[in-house]
């Protein structure tokens, strides 16, 4: 049995089987990257939930593992060297279940790094940028009287959207002919955009059927079903 007590997180949310990957998250289009990932490959997880509400997250177990108290986070008993390791920031954290299993990234170097370009322009663009939009179009900032802030982010999000949009005309899929953890990070944000964050007509989603295709070819994968759910809110 492996022993995670070197992680003081672990006392906070007990490893109830302490030879899977430990995952600690919340249902947010961060979150469910990882859920979906861990769904797509077939890996052992547990789950536990992070709770906002009751500010988990600034837990000092919680900051032990992420230091900059966001979701996700994830323990590996069998990391490098058959070692235990702890990582936070959704996108390192694809990268590396894709390198620790050989799954969803390409094998060759050139199919490899365009796969990450698109998984770095998720992580610096798609996910800061949609999230601002909906601070200011459904959050607390749909009561400033000044909108030039919401429409500096709703042109930011169509631009973001264009350049999607631009690549899937000619891909299945955002990295080029394969599904990949590029769109495991970028389609979980494309649907809260339209979805939670009630944004669609605001950026008039309407102009990106390539988009739209490829973001309903994602959403009928069953995988992508089961890890939009983890962890279950109570």
């Amino acid at each position: 049995m492996s022993d995670l007590s070197a992680f003081p997180i672990t006392k906070k949310w007990p490893a109830q089987h302490p030879d899977r990957l430990q995952l600690y998250s919340l249902p947010t289009p961060n979150g469910v990257k990882v859920s979906i990932m861990l769904e797509e490959i077939g890996l052992p997880y547990e789950p536990h939930l992070v709770r906002f509400d009751t500010n988990d997250q600034l837990s000092p177990e919680f900051l032990s593992l992420n230091p900059n108290n966001k979701i996700p986070a994830l323990i590996d008993p069998d990391g490098p060297g058959g070692q235990p390791i702890g990582l936070f920031e959704s996108g390192a954290i694809l990268l590396y279940l894709a390198e620790k299993t050989g799954k969803l990234i390409p094998a060759d170097a050139a199919g490899r790094y365009q796969t990450i370009q698109w998984l770095m322009f998720q992580m610096g663009g798609i996910g800061p940028m949609f999230g601002q939009l909906g601070f200011f179009h459904k959050f607390a900032g749909r009561d400033y009287e000044d909108k030039r802030p919401r429409d500096r982010y709703v042109g930011e999000a169509k631009r973001l959207l264009g350049v999607l949009e631009a690549r899937l005309a000619s891909n299945a899929w955002i990295a080029g002919a394969d599904y990949t953890i590029a769109d495991i990070a970028t389609f979980p944000w494309v649907r809260n955009l339209v979805g939670f964050y009630e944004a669609g007509e605001l950026v008039e989603f309407e102009r990106f059927p390539n988009l739209g295709r490829a973001l309903e070819a994602f959403l009928a994968r069953p995988a992508v079903q089961r890890g939009l759910a983890i962890p279950a809110r109570d």
